[in-house]
C-alpha cells in the first residue's frame, strides 16, 4: 500500500531536528548596490568533503537589474506540521526570493537540480500592489497555513508596511494579513509563538528612509521604528505595542524561542543616540501581556574622528551597529553580528534574562579572517571606518 508522508526535512521538534542529517548546499543572496549587474543566488557547496571556506558551485542570476535581494526562505518548513493548520504533504522544494527595492518576488525550484536552482515563477510589483496592497518585500518566513511575507511599505511606498500570504503550492497571493493593525505603521521582520497563538512584529521605516542609505535628519530625529508589535495570530488582529524610547532606533531582526513551550524571544536594536550603542532586548510573557528587557548593551568602539563620516565624527565612534542575530536550535546560544565593526559575537543565553559572553570572532576587512579572542581577554580591533564612509551607513 503506498502511504503519503511528510517531508522528511520537516521535524515536529526542535530536538529531533538537531539530530539531521547536515544540509550538503547553502543558498546565499548576493547584490550590486550600483544595479549595474543583475543580482544572484549563490549556491555553495556544503558537504563534509567541502573545503574550509566552501566553493561556490552554482549561480542564478535575476532576469531583471536592481531587484536588491535581502531575505529569503522556503516555501515550506516544519511549521506545516502545525495541528491548526497542518500542510504535512507540501515540499520543502521552492526557494521564495523576493527584491526589496523591485517588489519582485522570484519562485527558484531546488528540487530538479539543487546545485542550479530554476526560476519558475515570479511575482511582479503590479500583481502584489494590486492583490496584497503592499510593496517592497523583505522576509519570508513559511508558516502552517501559507508563506507569509513581510513589506515595509503599502502599494505607494507609504505607511502601512504589513504581511500578506502566499500559498505554498501556486505562490497565488491570498491577500493582506492583518484584519486589525491597530497602531502598527512601519514594518520589518515577523515571527511567532504557535504554542502561545501569538504574533511578533518589529519595525524599520518607509523606502525614502532606507533605499539611499539611512537619512541623519530621520535617524537623529528619532523616527525610524523603534516598537515591537503583538497580535493574535488566530484573529489576526493588533493586541499590545511596547515602544522601546526613540532613543533605541532600528528594532530589528526576531528570534523566538524554539521550544515551543517558551514564551520568549530575542530582537536587537540597532543602534542608540545617546552613544551609537547597539542592544539585545528579551521579550518575555509577564502575566496577562507582554514584557521586555535590555540584556546586551555593545557600545561603540572610539575611533579617530577624522576618518570617520560626518554623522559620526561628533561621537568619535564607531557604532557596532548589529543588523542581525540567530539563535541556535537548542535556545542555548545567540550569536550577534556587528556589522559596524566586523565582530561575530556568542552569548550563552541558556538564561534569557541573564547572558554570559563565551566568544568572539573578528574579521579583518582586508583578509576577511576569523580572529578568535576569549571573553576576558583584550579584543583586537578591526579597522571599519573605510567601509563606513564608502557605503555612508547604509544598513544591509
Amino acid at each position: 500500500m503506498t502511504k503519503w508522508t511528510p517531508d522528511p526535512t520537516f521535524y515536529p521538534s526542535p530536538r529531533m531536528a538537531m539530530k539531521a542529517p547536515r544540509e550538503t548546499f547553502a543558498y546565499v543572496a548576493s547584490f550590486d548596490p550600483t544595479r549595474q549587474v543583475p543580482d544572484a543566488i549563490a549556491v555553495g557547496d556544503g558537504g563534509p568533503a567541502s573545503a574550509p571556506d566552501s566553493q561556490v558551485i552554482g549561480n542564478v542570476a535575476m532576469p531583471n537589474l536592481g531587484d536588491e535581494l535581502h531575505h529569503f526562505g522556503w516555501n515550506a518548513c516544519s511549521s506545516c506540521l502545525c495541528p491548526n493548520a497542518p500542510h504535512a504533504h507540501t515540499e520543502r522544494r521552492y526557494l521564495i526570493v523576493p527584491g526589496l527595492r523591485s517588489s519582485r518576488i522570484h519562485v527558484l525550484d531546488t528540487k530538479d537540480n539543487p546545485r542550479q536552482p530554476k526560476i519558475v515563477h515570479v511575482i511582479n510589483a503590479d500583481e502584489m500592489a494590486e492583490k496584497a496592497g503592499y510593496s517592497r518585500p523583505h522576509t519570508i518566513h513559511c508558516g502552517p497555513d501559507g508563506i507569509y511575507v513581510v513589506c515595509l511599505a503599502n502599494a505607494q511606498g507609504e505607511a502601512p508596511g504589513g504581511i500578506f500570504l502566499m500559498d505554498h503550492q501556486t505562490f497565488e497571493i491570498r491577500g493582506r494579513w492583518e484584519v486589525d493593525r491597530g497602531p502598527q505603521e512601519l514594518s520589518y521582520d515577523a515571527w511567532w509563538h504557535l504554542g502561545h497563538d501569538t504574533m511578533v512584529t518589529s519595525e524599520w521605516g518607509l523606502p525614502a528612509t532606507f533605499e539611499n542609505g539611512l537619512v541623519p535628519e530621520v535617524l537623529l530625529g528619532g523616527k525610524y521604528g523603534h516598537r515591537l508589535h503583538f497580535w493574535d495570530l488566530h484573529t489576526r488582529k493588533h493586541q499590545q505595542v511596547i515602544d522601546f524610547g526613540a532613543e533605541n532606533q532600528l528594532v530589528f531582526e526576531l528570534r523566538p524561542a524554539h521550544d515551543p513551550t517558551k514564551a520568549y524571544g530575542f530582537v536587537n536594536s540597532v543602534i542608540s543616540l545617546k552613544d551609537l550603542s547597539a542592544s539585545i532586548w528579551t521579550w518575555y510573557r509577564d502575566g496577562d501581556v507582554w514584557a521586555v528587557k535590555k540584556i546586551i548593551e555593545i557600545p561603540a568602539e572610539p575611533a579617530d574622528p577624522s576618518l570617520l563620516p560626518p554623522l559620526l565624527q561628533g561621537f568619535g565612534a564607531v557604532p557596532p551597529l548589529v543588523t542581525d542575530i540567530d539563535l541556535s536550535m537548542d535556545d542555548r546560544f545567540l550569536y550577534v553580528a556587528c556589522w559596524g565593526t566586523g565582530e561575530m559575537r556568542q552569548y550563552d543565553v541558556s538564561d534569557p534574562f541573564a547572558p554570559k559572553l563565551v566568544g568572539s570572532a573578528l574579521w579583518s576587512n582586508t583578509w576577511a579572517v576569523p580572529v578568535m579572542a576569549s571573553p576576558d581577554s583584550k579584543p583586537l580591533k578591526v579597522t571599519v571606518t573605510a567601509l563606513l564612509t564608502a557605503r555612508a551607513l547604509v544598513v544591509p
